[in-house]
């Protein structure tokens, strides 16, 4: 029995090796994939994160209001902010005509006496506070920041811009009201030394900390290579069921499969030889991907893969999809007729599973209908199980579901496939 295996195993390795075009897509195509998917969105990650959504600010309040909005957005990352527009001072005209020519994807205009109104309206409120007064004077903010938006700017982006506005008009308001009332209680209790004018300034009462909810050792920080790299590996090694349904295909045209039927050998026997070469195959495309991932796209100027904390939990969830994915192009072969079947439903099935289950758009920004969909996708188990690796620090533990879900479905394929097999046989 062990003989026969073997030789079936050596005849596998033989005609995938010969097969020279098959062997550069299997190991070329995910390489460029994982290259190319990566520069991009890492480069669009960084035209926001390091140089900043481009914003430029007219000031018509010159004062508390529309400073510190200047300097806040001055000082933050995720804008690239200037008051000025070819040299000259930026105005309402001037703005609107450079964001409608895409020069800057939000313009933002604060309007005379703004600082003003906010300072009115919270000392009357302050008033009625400490003195009792009648509240008919206080009425709502008549402050309107205009917001001018280049129509190919990005939703996300707009609400960051705004999110950024609002924590400065309450930054303000706040120390504004602060002032008052150290203003107020210093003529109530005269004996008492007022408070510094500008002591908010100097200490915020909120501050922000923020930390990613990873167990792994070493920090790990999300970007395009920790999702691209895995995505992109797992899509690879299903894409295996194209060369594989073909070589079982192959084995039917040229008859030689009837030939080995012949023999007083089991149809699993004869099929455990593929699945060990091709399991081989994905484990090896796993490892080059990781090799790209560790050694390769830093030379680029990418961030590194952050592996995590278990390389055992690693092997566990790469044997368990390469089962999934040979067992994947079993059941193509088995079922598809002609080549042209079997390139044809392999291709699209894998598209189509990879789409749902989150290679090309990460699925929790799926409605929900399609991640309850997406949940049921062989490549969406994958690569959860490696988010849990990578950038959560998970364990073997935490990846055992995964992993059995994959190997289930590899059960399921074959299961599949012997008994398609069997009925074509009879007939």
């Amino acid at each position: 029995m062990l003989h026969k295996l073997l030789a079936t195993v050596k005849k596998e390795l033989l005609l995938l090796l010969r097969d020279k075009v098959g062997l550069s897509v299997l190991f070329i195509m995910p390489v460029a994939l994982i290259i190319v998917m990566t520069l991009i969105q890492d480069s669009a990650f960084k035209s926001i994160n390091e140089k900043g959504i481009p914003v430029v600010f007219v000031n018509n309040d010159q004062d508390s209001l529309g400073n510190q909005i200047l300097q806040g957005l001055m000082t933050n990352e995720l804008c690239y902010t200037t008051d000025s527009i070819n040299g000259k001072p930026a105005n309402s005209e001037l703005a609107q005509k450079a964001v409608s020519e895409g020069k800057f994807l939000v313009g933002i205009i604060i309007p005379k006496g703004a600082t003003a109104a906010i300072r009115k309206n919270v000392t009357a409120l302050v008033n009625e506070t400490i003195n009792g007064e009648a509240a008919s004077s206080i009425l709502p903010d008549s402050v309107e920041i205009t917001i001018l938006i280049d129509p190919v700017a990005k939703k996300s982006f707009l609400n960051a811009v705004t999110s950024n506005l609002r924590e400065f008009i309450s930054e303000v308001k706040t120390k504004i009201m602060f002032q008052t009332f150290s203003e107020q209680v210093a003529e109530l209790i005269p004996d008492k030394e007022q408070a510094p004018k500008n002591s908010y300034q100097k200490s915020q009462i909120i501050q922000y900390k923020e930390i990613y909810a990873s167990n792994a050792t070493e920090k790990i920080v999300p970007n395009a290579v920790q999702h691209n790299v895995p995505a992109w590996t797992i899509f690879a090694m299903f894409f295996i069921a194209i060369p594989l349904s073909n070589s079982i295909l192959k084995e039917k045209t040229e008859g030689s499969v009837f030939r080995l039927h012949t023999m007083p050998t089991p149809y699993l026997l004869l099929v455990n030889g593929k699945i060990i070469v091709y399991v081989l195959v994905c484990l090896i495309q796993f490892l080059l991907m990781l090799a790209v991932g560790k050694f390769l796209l830093p030379q680029m100027g990418l961030p590194a893969l952050v592996l995590g904390n278990s390389m055992m939990g690693i092997f566990v969830l790469t044997l368990a999809t390469s089962f999934a994915a040979t067992g994947f192009g079993v059941t193509v072969g088995t079922l598809a007729t002609t080549d042209h079947q079997a390139a044809i439903m392999g291709s699209l099935s894998i598209l189509l599973l990879s789409a749902l289950g989150g290679i090309w758009v990460p699925s929790y920004v799926m409605p929900e209908v399609m991640r309850n969909i997406s949940s049921f996708s062989p490549l969406n188990w994958s690569l959860e199980g490696f988010y849990k690796l990578f950038l959560r620090g998970g364990g073997v533990a935490d990846i055992l579901p995964e992993a059995g879900k994959l190997m289930v479905f590899f059960f399921a394929t074959m299961a599949i496939s012997y008994f398609v097999n069997r009925k074509k046989r009879t007939v």
